[in-house]
């Protein structure tokens, strides 16, 4: 994420909660923040102070809340990662939705930025790559449907193969 603040995984929760909840109605309500992310109200107290001291929400006490220019860069690519992690695990590798939503949510906290990265990275891979129709299959791992070679793969990968 460049020069963005070290984030507890609480804090990247709230700040694409409140990403999300705005995106609906153009600002986010501490009790729809904590609606959505099924907290109480007094722990949303204390997260929105902690994003508002790092600049990354306006926020004051009973009134709405929204992201700052950089908070919303910073939710967006919080929002990105776990896209992208989830549409990998739903499309890849055959996994439930819901459930996918649920470790995406895992992942981009617990695993290694650098990790996460690259499977986003191939995530966006597989979908932009003309030959399309990546998936997991049981005992076998990943193959084209379309049935292209290793060397159609290679020929189809986007702009720069070594990003």
């Amino acid at each position: 994420m460049g020069s963005t603040p070290d984030l507890t995984a609480s804090q990247e929760d709230y700040l694409e909660a409140i990403y999300h909840i705005s995106a609906k109605k153009m600002a986010a309500r501490a009790k729809d923040i904590a609606e959505r992310l099924g907290v109480r109200g007094s722990s949303v107290t204390g997260a929105l102070r902690s994003l508002g001291a790092l600049g990354l929400i306006n926020y004051a006490p009973y009134d709405l809340i929204t992201l700052t220019g950089e908070g919303k860069v910073v939710a967006e690519e919080i929002v990105r990662r776990h896209s992208a992690l989830e549409r990998f695990l739903v499309k890849v590798l055959g996994i439930d939705e819901k459930e996918a939503d649920d470790a995406a949510c895992k992942m981009e906290h617990a695993v290694p930025k650098p990790i996460i990265e690259r499977l986003v990275k191939y995530s966006e891979y597989v979908e932009k790559c003309p030959k399309g129709g990546v998936s997991w299959e049981s005992g076998f791992g990943y193959y084209c449907k379309q049935g292209c070679t290793t060397e159609d793969c290679q020929r189809c990968a986007v702009e720069d193969p070594h990003t």
